[in-house]
């Protein structure tokens, strides 16, 4: 993951608000079936786990993260 961006998918349980939404400026979401999706580029492992630690103290639940195909 070193030196280049990979994207990644965060299905998080239930209807993210806008507020909630701009948490996370860096990525884009959609709500769809019940979850709301952030997607986007992350820089590094870092990042990644900065992302799942704000999910967490905004007593977000996780429901699944993938790296996307390139």
């Amino acid at each position: 993951m070193e030196g280049q961006l990979v994207r990644y998918e965060i299905r998080i349980e239930g209807h993210l608000s806008e507020t909630l939404a701009k948490a996370f400026p860096e990525l884009g979401h959609v709500v769809m079936s019940g979850q709301t999706i952030l997607f986007g580029p992350v820089v590094d492992e870092a990042h990644l786990y900065g992302l799942l630690t704000r999910c967490q103290s905004l007593g977000l639940r996780v429901m699944e993260m993938r790296q996307l195909p390139e």
